[in-house]
């Protein structure tokens, strides 16, 4: 989910705002591909020897657990948001459990100046974790304007700012290009804003139609990105230090659909709604 740095918004906004990380106004053009081998750089290394440390499998209740999950409420405007056109909530109908599954429904209805609703939760404050394998088993929604995405960010990113952080996407994805999953790691020196980015894509097939298991496997000397155990990406530590690499501490995990917004784009087909982002579990291992 890309965000924009604080100095370049304490530069824009400096006469009110403080945040960290508001997208500048008109968003910037993300470059296509900035940085994607041909080949992955670093063998798969599956670690079967991982315990199970932290999981969430959506098979009680019916809204999502507030001792592992909480939610980021409104627009973003105040700083965390990517120009996104919906109203996030902590509403039934934008989060919930149904059949084993937690449910992140995006709906058409005004809401805080919104024509839309959706869902943001995070873990922030309650579980975050350095290095490990972590899975989230997903089925994703499906239409232009659509932008659900399986993400951390560093645990000190109200101090560090944005992209200091480190933010690393297991998955993105737009319903503009309809089944392409994107993978990328954001630092202060590597991110979208410069174009600088460590990331890659490829298609997918089926991915608004099954399920399919998002991974990465995480150590201090890279960051492994996995469909169904197939390895698609690595963002290697080139020894650089952590304005390049800061993926040597805590970072929580956030699960949302976005609207629309600086990668979901500006054209929104409203005859897909109410649509909705499936999460099976989410498990973390080290």
């Amino acid at each position: 989910m890309r965000l924009v740095p604080l100095t370049a918004l304490l530069a824009v906004l400096s006469l009110s705002f403080c945040a960290q990380k508001e997208a500048p106004s008109p968003a910037p053009v993300v470059p296509s591909n900035p940085t994607t081998p041909s080949t992955p750089s670093t063998p798969a290394a599956t670690d079967t020897v991982k315990k199970l440390v932290w999981s969430d499998e959506f098979d009680k209740g019916t809204r999502p657990d507030t001792t592992k999950w909480g939610y980021d409420i409104g627009t973003g405007s105040n700083g965390w948001g990517n120009n996104e056109a919906e109203y996030y909530t902590s509403d039934s109908t934008n989060a919930r459990i149904e059949n084993g599954n937690l449910i992140i429904e995006a709906r058409k209805e005004n809401k805080g100046g919104k024509s839309y609703t959706s869902a943001r939760l995070l873990t922030q404050g309650k579980a975050s974790w350095t290095y490990g394998r972590i899975e989230v088993r997903a089925k994703l929604p499906k239409g232009v304007g659509t932008w659900p995405a399986i993400w951390m960010l560093g645990e000190n990113i109200k101090t560090a700012g944005w992209p200091a952080c480190g933010e690393i996407d297991i998955m993105e994805h737009v319903g503009k290009v309809q089944d392409e999953i994107n993978w990328s790691t954001h630092s202060k020196l590597n991110n979208w804003t410069l174009g600088t980015q460590r990331t890659n894509k490829a298609i997918i097939d089926g991915v608004s139609t099954a399920f399919h298991i998002y991974k990465i496997e995480w150590s201090k000397d890279f960051i492994q990105f996995f469909v169904d155990d197939k390895l698609f990406y690595t963002s290697p530590n080139e020894g650089k230090g952590s304005d390049y690499y800061p993926f040597v501490a805590p970072q929580f995990l956030l699960l949302n659909f976005a609207i629309g917004g600086n990668f979901g784009g500006t054209t929104i087909d409203d005859s897909i709604f109410p649509c909705r982002m499936e999460v099976d579990y989410v498990r973390v291992y080290q």
